[in-house]
């Protein structure tokens, strides 16, 4: 089974159909690319269905050395299978959502496929060297498709998305030289157990973190992301939210925490000070805008606080949410990107006070965007409540103050996303344009009962999505248990662990007990 090179594969067929398209009119572009990103979501089906929950930790390795140490190695555990999924999955909708593309349809469609190879070569890179180049080189595509085919404001958008996301990744690579020499080995298995000085993992991680924090993006390096969201195509926002936000947790999770846990544990309380910053704030931001991309925008920093804070919590709990919250806001913030621009094509204004009562003619419309605002907003029974009640549980054994403030974040999402459903679907219709557009047309209904589906699928079941990752997120916890930094929530449950000896604590001499009471600080 783990024989077939079914990741090459996987990373070959959109290459050959992205250079297919460069080579093909509009109509045959968009044939092509649609075609490419099915078939590959079939090879993703198979994927899955393939891949043995609770068995080998890694599995469909392939491994070609190449040239001066440099290897062609691929493989995947759980986590990196649920995030190809995600990509693949959001491609043939992105292909569909891009009917209004009307100028080079060809290198457009050529650039999503490009960077279809490029996700899915970060999730499955296995050398060092190899994920760094995937993980940098897509910015590119996403580069050109903002400056390209983006809004008024798209070429300034486009340079500070590239400047912001490539200075952090600039010292990553200089971190990355310095463990090649130390470890003595490019493949990242070997370097998520090779044990780092602490004074090294110190430099190594605030390296990391300058490219991680920029991905994600956190507080305060998140400028650029409403700015890239206004101006991108609807299929740039909904791969942008959908896939390229998880690469800086993918990078977390692979990275700083499993090889340089110490430093994690040092910096915890600077990622929930920044976390707990970007939930409040950025939630107050997203109140107040008229722009429907910049709402769901800074609502996306909000979501990305709650994945940073599970992320840290250094148990099961929170790493299992922090992913939970990955997959969900992908599918979740894509579809409500979505949802912007078919009424976005149909009326070219992003402005919520120029719609309203859509409820009325377009009742497809509003009831699959009452689904998608519920799940933005965490309600039982769709994929948001999962992934935040995971991470708050998780973050609550470490620190009740962080999950107090964090939790804040459920009330003002529910406060920001119900008051634009309420503007957009409900009330009076006061502009006949709106008042007159169509509902749904067939391509459209396609793309959003694809997108619900899933939604409401992680929602009712979650083991389909927990149970794969479940081995391996165990054995992050169990890599970083040695660093887990005691928090309010956790003083009584860590005493008993100080003193394992004393078996009937009460009998013990007054010459021991000072000893034993000091094991427990």
């Amino acid at each position: 089974m783990n024989q077939f090179p079914i990741l090459s594969l996987m990373l070959l067929v959109p290459l050959a159909g992205s250079v297919a398209c460069l080579f093909s009119g509009a109509k045959a572009a968009r044939q092509i690319a649609l075609a490419t990103t099915l078939f590959n979501l079939a090879l993703g089906v198979w994927l899955w269905s393939q891949y043995q929950v609770g068995g080998d930790r890694w599995q469909f390795q392939e491994n070609v050395a190449l040239f001066a140490g440099f290897s062609w190695k691929l493989g995947i555990d759980g986590i990196a299978l649920l995030l190809i999924e995600l990509s693949v999955f959001l491609m043939p909708i992105c292909v569909l959502a891009s009917h209004s593309v009307d100028k080079r349809v060809g290198e457009y469609m050529a650039a999503f496929l490009l960077m279809e190879t490029l996700m899915i070569g970060v999730f499955a890179a296995q050398d060092l060297f190899l994920f760094y180049i995937m993980f940098e080189a897509g910015l590119i595509p996403m580069y050109l498709i903002i400056g390209i085919w983006g809004g008024a404001d798209r070429i300034y958008a486009s340079y500070k998305f590239f400047l912001y996301t490539l200075l952090g990744s600039v010292l990553m690579l200089i971190a990355m030289m310095w463990m090649v020499n130390e470890a003595g080995t490019t493949d990242i298995p070997t370097l998520m157990e090779y044990n780092f000085a602490p004074e090294a993992q110190t430099w190594l991680w605030l390296a990391f973190f300058a490219s991680f924090a920029v991905k994600m993006p956190m507080w305060p390096v998140h400028t650029w992301l409403p700015d890239a969201h206004v101006q991108a195509p609807t299929a740039g926002s909904i791969i942008l939210a959908g896939v390229l936000l998880k690469m800086g947790g993918y990078g977390f999770i692979r990275f700083s925490l499993p090889m340089f846990p110490e430093a994690s544990a040092q910096f915890a309380p600077l990622i929930f000070g920044l976390s707990m910053v970007a939930v409040v704030v950025t939630s107050l931001i997203a109140l107040v805008q008229n722009d429907m991309k910049k709402l769901i925008a800074y609502s996306s920093v909000a979501h990305m606080g709650i994945v940073t804070i599970g992320l840290f919590a250094f148990n099961q709990q929170g790493l299992e949410g922090a992913m939970i919250v990955m997959l969900s806001h992908g599918l979740v913030a894509g579809a409500l990107f979505l949802c912007v621009g078919i009424i976005y094509d149909r009326l070219h204004t992003r402005e919520i006070d120029r719609y309203g009562g859509l409820s009325i003619n377009m009742p497809k419309y509003a009831l699959f965007f009452m689904l998608f605002t519920m799940a933005a907003v965490g309600l039982p029974g769709t994929a948001g409540f999962v992934g935040e009640f995971l991470s708050l549980t998780g973050i609550y054994q470490v620190s009740s103050w962080v999950a107090f403030v964090c939790g804040t974040g459920i009330i003002l999402g529910a406060a920001y996303m119900l008051y634009l459903y309420r503007r957009v679907a409900f009330g009076e219709q006061k502009n006949a344009d709106a008042a007159a557009m169509p509902d749904l047309d067939k391509r459209e209904l396609a793309m959003v009962v694809a997108l619900a589906l899933p939604v409401l699928w992680m929602g009712v079941y979650p083991e389909s999505f927990l149970a794969p990752m479940r081995n391996d997120i165990a054995m992050l916890d169990a890599r970083v248990a040695r660093a887990k930094p005691q928090g309010d929530a956790q003083l009584k449950v860590g005493a008993p662990a100080a003193k394992p000896a004393a078996g009937h604590g009460e009998h013990k001499s007054e010459a021991q007990a000072p000893e034993a009471h000091g094991g427990a600080h």
